[in-house]
């Protein structure tokens, strides 16, 4: 049964593309679209560092990917300079507006107003991503800030003809585009989608970019394009004002830091729940003997399911840590842990309806990830997002930011799902100045040596921790990086009570499964990891996860 489990698995894995797989000793960048890649690639050939590469395709993204990328969105960032000092931990998450409120998406009988927090101007927090940049950029940047903007600002000025993907993305989303007129003037000018291969122009964007090119953030928070953004955002209902925008600061925070298998896994705090809930996960995953199973068979995947649906059980207490402190402690002590999976039987699924979060709180599918690596073996793992596919569909103005609806993280009603299906708790409910809690997970992976092994990161909504955590253990175990991001993905979230498993690979699994009382679904992609990776050689070895069109580039040596 073993060996056909793993025939099974290495039958289904997906094929790389050269383009897909590149390896350099001096720098790296693997993102999801080839332009920004390039323009990142380009920053560490004239001598900048991970975090200029970053800024760069940061912004890039923001014209290139405008379904993900963002001016309009936020985000997280790890970076770990060359000199082995850090990890350093920003969170540049969207917050709440001051006028916002915990029943502002309830209509009159405390029911959730239909699409109130996906669509539309309201469903718009206050985006954080100009500020990440230029935070990360001052504190360690190496070349001039507005170079790292230029090549964005030509990008959107000059246009590029549209990639099939992307022209079905904004086909997709036509309908909501054509709510908003300055929406509909980017992307469906003559009243129609942009279609493949038509040139997609943004001068307003590259006006924006150009001004927080000669200004920096304040270019963006402060002044005209800050009172653009936030007169139009109100004119048709939203509630980000000026105050809100000169108010907005990135935040330096401590990031969870955990031992697995012999390595130091290094990722995100709250306000994101990715970094505590791989810790669970993959020490509960230890404490039930998981390490001598293979990844992958049918045995590793019921405790797979087990630990996650712990510990997404307990994110449902999590928030803002600036408003909701969380126990990190005790979140991660072993016989916590331990005290969690008591009841955890070899044999048999739990239901998770038997299964509750752990602790009393203290009282008080788009995004994209890209990963950087330089010449001195610095590394930025980062994750940004609009939340959903263009977010709010929304361009404010004529700033031509797309705005983010991130909104829609927050719980509108406790205990009632959001748009990734997640239950989550009045911990996380919309308050002024509060950031909604997030499943992005940056994370860097550090060798018995101390060295760094791996960057890793991935989008997709409430299945990005399950993609990290799987691609961690598949790493640690021995499989290459190319085997381990083509290989099958399994999520399991708590609520709903099932088995997310990729189209194609169920076959080894739902009979087993089913019988010993799991609920199984067929599904399809999970994640889309953008990966690093210490090459044998010393060099390093970057993989763009075959499921995406992303690509990695490396410098020539």
């Amino acid at each position: 049964m073993r060996a056909r489990l793993v025939l099974l698995s290495l039958l289904w894995a997906l094929p790389l593309h050269a383009q897909q797989v590149a390896r350099s000793r001096t720098g790296m960048v693997v993102a999801v679209e080839a332009q920004a890649a390039q323009i990142g690639r380009d920053v560490l050939a004239a001598g900048g560092n991970a975090v200029d590469a970053a800024v760069a395709v940061g912004f890039a993204l923001a014209v290139s990917y405008p379904n993900a990328g963002n001016l309009g969105g936020g985000g997280f960032m790890l970076y770990t300079p060359g000199d082995g000092s850090g990890p350093f931990c920003l969170d540049f998450r969207e917050q709440a507006p001051g006028s916002a409120s915990a029943d502002m998406y309830l209509d009159a009988e405390g029911e959730p107003i239909p699409d109130a927090s996906l669509l539309g101007p309201l469903a718009a927090g206050v985006p954080g991503s100009v500020a990440g940049m230029f935070a990360a950029h001052q504190r360690f940047g190496a070349l001039p800030w507005a170079a790292l903007l230029a090549p964005a600002i030509a990008l959107a000025e000059n246009g590029f003809a549209l990639p099939d993907d992307l022209a079905r993305r904004i086909a997709d989303h036509a309908e909501r585009f054509a709510q908003f007129p300055a929406s509909a003037a980017i992307f469906l000018p003559k009243g129609i989608p942009l279609a493949a291969g038509e040139i997609l122009r943004q001068p307003d964007l590259a006006r924006t970019l150009r001004a927080i090119a000669e200004q920096g953030a304040d270019g963006f928070y402060q002044g005209p394009l800050a009172q653009e953004l936030a007169a139009s955002n109100r004119a048709a209902g939203g509630r980000i004002s000026q105050a809100d925008l000169a108010a907005y600061e990135p935040s330096w925070r401590e990031p969870v830091s955990f031992e697995y298998r012999g390595h130091r896994v290094v990722s995100m705090c709250p306000p994101s729940s990715g970094g505590l809930c791989l810790a669970q996960m993959l020490t509960g995953l230890q404490l039930l003997g998981a390490d001598s199973l293979t990844v992958g068979s049918t045995s590793w995947v019921h405790r797979w399911a087990e630990v996650c649906r712990r510990a997404y059980a307990d994110r449902y207490h999590y928030g803002d840590p600036d408003f909701s402190p969380l126990p990190r402690t005790q979140l991660l002590d072993r016989d916590y842990l331990r005290g969690r999976l008591a009841d955890f039987d070899p044999g048999r699924a739990t239901l998770s309806a038997d299964v509750q979060p752990g602790f009393e709180p203290h009282e008080s599918e788009e995004t994209t990830h890209y990963s950087v690596v330089d010449a001195s073996g610095g590394a930025v793992s980062l994750t940004t997002t609009l939340n959903g596919n263009f977010g709010s569909a929304f361009v404010a103005g004529s700033t031509g930011v797309l705005l983010n609806n991130e909104m829609d993280d927050f719980t509108t009603a406790p205990g009632r799902p959001n748009l990734y299906g997640l239950i989550q708790g009045a911990e996380n409910q919309v308050a002024p100045g509060k950031r909604p809690l997030s499943s992005m997970s940056p994370t860097l992976v550090f060798g018995p040596d101390g060295a760094l092994r791996w960057v890793l990161g991935s989008p997709g909504g409430s299945t990005i921790i399950t993609t990290v955590g799987q691609l961690i253990c598949r790493l640690t175990a021995g499989e290459s990086l190319e085997a381990a991001l083509a290989a099958p993905r399994v999520h399991h979230q708590w609520l709903p009570d099932r088995i997310d498993v990729e189209r194609g690979a169920a076959e080894g699994w739902k009979q087993e499964l089913e019988r010993i009382g799991h609920t199984v679904r067929e599904r399809g992609n999970i994640g889309s990891v953008h990966a690093i990776g210490r090459a044998a050689d010393g060099g390093w070895i970057g993989v763009a996860d075959p499921r995406t069109h992303g690509i990695a580039v490396g410098l020539e040596d």
